[in-house]
């Protein structure tokens, strides 16, 4: 883990997606971090510990989703699933798929295994997933504050977290997307999917992946725009919103709350998702695992997780 000092920041950015409006100032008392999101390795030694069944490994139960097909009512998760040519970008189902047998030990499909791959970020995971391997280490989940001063390493203004180019001199400081996504994947950087954690340059702060590679948790309930205020540095929901305002206005009949996730993934490309900078943010309901969401822990002095 690598310590974070207190200090004040100007988080969100008005220049950028709506969501990420108003950028105002924060105030975070210091913390430790962990240097690199939660790795499949680290993931295995906490089930191996406790016998943890993650939510994709869960049938759902029926009484959440009204009008779930039958065939859906087994364990699974969501999987990147890439088209072989260019597609509506305004339809997701495009290229995410439920994948039967999808897990954190199965990240592609129940034919896939981790070999190779034990020190990439451990992805399905839930939001529940995520709070029990915390709890299980003694640490706890970062809120969006905390993570997103974390991410800019101490700099301010900055369009990513180390500087004002995606690329520069040609060199890839993250795990992103080149290409047209979702259907050409040119793979530049040497990955089309995750890969393993401290592979980039590392931030000022000392923390790897802190952009790109897999989504991150945070604890915070998510809504569509930030409300500005002067100060932030507790670990509960400092912006005031509630667990039913973060549920999505556009399917009304699932009440699945939202988190805030953090950081982008391998899946972020110019021409669709620009998110890989650290004031980015999205909403990811707390029920869904994908095979891009990832998470990584904090303690905060003096405090227990």
């Amino acid at each position: 883990m690598m310590f974070v000092p207190d200090g004040e920041f100007l988080m969100g950015s008005d220049r950028h997606y709506p969501e990420e409006k108003p950028a105002h100032k924060v105030r975070v008392d210091g913390f430790w971090i962990d240097a690199a999101p939660v790795t499949n390795r680290e993931f295995k030694r906490f089930v191996d510990a406790t016998g943890y069944v993650t939510f994709a490994e869960i049938a759902p139960d029926p009484k959440d989703y009204p009008g779930i097909l039958p065939d859906m009512l087994k364990p699974g998760s969501m999987v990147f699933s890439p088209p072989s040519h260019p597609v509506d970008l305004a339809n997701y189902a495009n290229w995410w798929a439920f994948v039967i047998g999808a897990d954190w030990r199965h990240p592609y499909g129940p034919d896939s295994s981790l070999d190779g791959i034990e020190d990439h970020p451990a992805v399905h995971i839930s939001y529940q997933d995520a709070e029990a391997y915390a709890a299980w280490a003694g640490k706890s989940l970062p809120t969006e504050s905390e993570w997103e001063y974390a991410a800019r390493g101490g700099h301010e203004g900055l369009e990513f977290a180390w500087g004002d180019e995606l690329v520069p001199d040609g060199r890839h400081m993250a795990n992103t997307w080149q290409g047209q996504f979702p259907w050409q994947n040119l793979a530049e950087d040497g990955f089309k999917r995750t890969s393993p954690v401290g592979t980039y340059p590392a931030n000022s702060f000392g923390l790897h992946d802190m952009i790109g590679n897999v989504w991150e948790w945070t604890t915070d309930w998510y809504a569509d725009q930030h409300a500005a205020q002067k100060s932030c540095c507790v670990p509960s929901n400092p912006r005031g919103v509630s667990e039913q305002q973060s549920y999505d206005p556009r399917q009304p009949q699932f009440r699945i709350p939202r988190k805030v996730v953090k950081g982008g993934s391998h899946l972020c490309a110019p021409n669709y998702c620009r998110r890989y900078r650290p004031a980015a943010r999205h909403a990811q309901p707390v029920d869904t695992s994908m095979s891009h969401v990832g998470f990584r822990c904090i303690i905060r002095p003096g405090k227990e997780a």
